[in-house]
């Protein structure tokens, strides 16, 4: 199970992550409504290192990037969801648009995204490879998304208005 911390709490953790020789991975997002293709990329990011950092947008950075509406679940609740899972051992709520200031104070090893991102797209990656580590790209999970899941209950319960 997993710990909810803030950057300050995580930087001793991330020294002895890296004085005893172990590879951190990070990967982030909004997580809103968590699904398949979200639980398929945090299992197989945790298999690429030792410790998985999972980076949260916060309530407000959600709403920024996908719109009002967002997110379904509060920040503290998919922190929690999230920190719930076996293979996640630290989550951080951040309040930017992008993880890249929270990528430039940890510098994992790795850096892992979703295959709906092309690797120049990638936010942090030059940040993690000029430090010696590595950008992985999880294939996506077709017809696993929070806006289908969305689309799903207005259609069956909300008679698609």
């Amino acid at each position: 199970m997993g710990t909810i911390l803030s950057i300050e709490q995580f930087k001793p953790i991330r020294k002895r992550i890296e004085e005893e020789g172990k590879k951190l991975v990070f990967t982030n997002g909004c997580f809103d409504i968590l699904h398949t293709g979200h639980i398929r990329l945090l299992k197989w990011a945790k298999t690429t290192g030792d410790k998985l950092l999972v980076g949260l947008n916060s309530d407000s950075s959600t709403r920024r990037l996908k719109g009002d509406g967002h997110p379904i679940l509060p920040q503290d609740e998919r922190a929690e969801i999230l920190s719930s899972l076996a293979c996640v051992d630290y989550v951080i709520i951040f309040d930017e648009d992008t993880p890249q200031n929270l990528i430039n104070e940890i510098i994992p090893d790795i850096l892992v995204k979703g295959g709906d991102y092309r690797p120049e797209e990638v936010v942090g990656r030059e940040t993690v490879e000029n430090a010696g580590g590595k950008l992985l790209i999880f294939p996506l999970v077709k017809n696993h998304s929070t806006t289908k899941i969305i689309q799903t209950v207005i259609e069956r319960f909300c008679d698609g208005k």
